[in-house]
């Protein structure tokens, strides 16, 4: 792989990408494929964070749909995180890195509570964290968890891996004709409500003149060639 562009980084992985071909859960070698691919990007020398989702095991917003509060469906949806970040750490360690879980409600007897200062020095002594739990409060998603821990850490840069190619301007799925943009600003997202993510995330994004890569993950080598600065996906600036 090329240099890295950044110093340090934060990938949002979505939930979904986890379950690989399969309606939900978690598919093995696709988990094994992500963590491969985030190893690699790692041996760059950069530092690298990862806030995964929970959508392939369960969606707060859809629990509470069904008649549920919406704060114990987000706790519900906040659970599933953590159990996609204790696999991720798991393949991570099984592939020779050095990982640990950190999650926003506290589970001490699972994972590691975590706390601003002790992710930095485990980022310090190069191991891949996995921050899990969201922000730890109903009402928020995963989106924003990811926007806030990268400025918490001081990152670079943050890198929403999903399943599309980039931000288009309309879901590509439904409408043939979207077109996907290679450069977008944060405005231009807001005013268009393209909904790449969360209005929360955004806008801490723009506050914070945090830049956001979107891409695909089901490409193995997309991290390293967001990293490396190559022009995959939208940039959001």
């Amino acid at each position: 792989m090329p240099e890295p562009s950044f110093r340090r980084v934060i990938v949002k992985l979505s939930g979904e990408a986890l379950s690989g071909p399969e309606p939900f859960g978690i598919h093995r070698p696709t988990v094994e494929a992500f963590a491969a691919d985030l190893i690699a990007a790692h041996s760059l020398g950069v530092t690298l964070g990862v806030v995964v989702g929970g959508g392939n095991v369960l969606r707060g917003v859809e629990i509470s749909a069904q008649g549920m509060s919406r704060p114990t469906g987000d706790a519900m949806g906040m659970l599933a995180t953590v159990m996609n970040a204790l696999v991720l750490e798991t393949a991570l360690e099984r592939a020779g890195a050095s990982a640990r879980t950190m999650s926003a409600l506290a589970m001490p007897q699972v994972c590691e509570t975590y706390e601003r200062q002790r992710a930095l020095r485990h980022l310090d002594e190069k191991r891949i964290v996995v921050f899990a739990g969201g922000t730890g409060n109903p009402f928020f998603t995963t989106d924003t968890a990811a926007s806030l821990r990268a400025i918490e850490i001081g990152a670079d840069v943050l890198l929403k891996a999903t399943k599309v190619n980039g931000v288009y301007s309309a879901d590509p799925k439904l409408d043939p004709s979207a077109t996907r943009y290679d450069e977008i600003s944060f405005m231009e997202v807001v005013n268009r409500d393209l909904r790449i993510m969360d209005l929360t995330a955004i806008t801490f994004c723009k506050d914070n003149n945090l830049p956001i890569r979107v891409f695909d993950l089901m490409i193995p080598g997309n991290v390293g060639r967001a990293l490396s600065g190559e022009p995959i996906g939208t940039l959001v600036r």
